[in-house]
């Protein structure tokens, strides 16, 4: 009998693999910032011990890979994305966010994905913090996508009026990854336009 907490096309495992493209970036948290800019009425940016200062939620939660496994019963501890979402006062135009990473990885998000209270920035998993391998010091979480919208090794939002595609989404990755309808891949290529939108916006807050 399949649990109906898995997906179409996944399989459940009790391991979590570690994946990622490159390597295991070293962070140093005396120079780690979150920023959150672009469509808001308060840009902000706030040093390690500020954000670790914030209060913080334990989200219980499945995660789905898009390389078809599963790992359920999840408990991540960290800050609320909304909490931050309502301090830098989100502009009515914002439609989109633009998540960067350390070493300029993006991903890109619907702000109504984004915008939801199981969502957070991690800092701990099963009550320890975070290893380096799965995102250390801090990811993103967004349980009910597939997990490679969980940047690993957060660092801002950019809040944007149209879509923009991320690093995997530009290698044909789906804009979206919705695991219960199989929004796996399906990208589309890019206009030069777009690439040079990317770029600039990553840029912007990249560090």
């Amino acid at each position: 009998m399949t649990d109906s907490r898995i997906p179409p096309g996944q399989v459940q495992t009790t391991k979590w693999p570690v994946l990622h493209y490159g390597d295991v970036p070293t962070v140093d948290t005396t120079k780690w910032t979150f920023t959150v800019s672009g469509m808001v009425e308060r840009p902000f940016s706030l040093t390690w011990n500020e954000f670790t200062a914030l209060p913080r939620k334990t989200v219980h939660c499945d995660i789905h890979c898009v390389t078809t496994w599963s790992r359920l019963d999840n408990d991540f501890e960290g800050v609320p994305v909304q909490d931050l979402l309502r301090r830098a006062q989100v502009k009515p135009t914002a439609k989109y966010c633009l998540v960067v990473a350390e070493q300029g990885f993006t991903t890109n998000l619907p702000l109504s994905d984004l915008d939801r209270p199981e969502n957070l920035i991690a800092l701990n998993w099963a009550g320890e913090p975070l290893t380096p391998e799965h995102g250390w010091p801090a990811r993103l979480l967004v349980p009910h996508l597939y997990f490679w919208k969980s940047a690993k090794w957060v660092r801002g939002f950019e809040l944007l009026e149209e879509d923009l595609p991320g690093f995997w989404e530009q290698n044909g990755y789906h804009m979206r990854g919705d695991p219960w309808t199989e929004e796996r891949y399906g990208g589309r290529g890019l206009t030069q336009h777009e690439i040079n939108k990317f770029r600039n916006a990553s840029k912007r807050i990249a560090r």
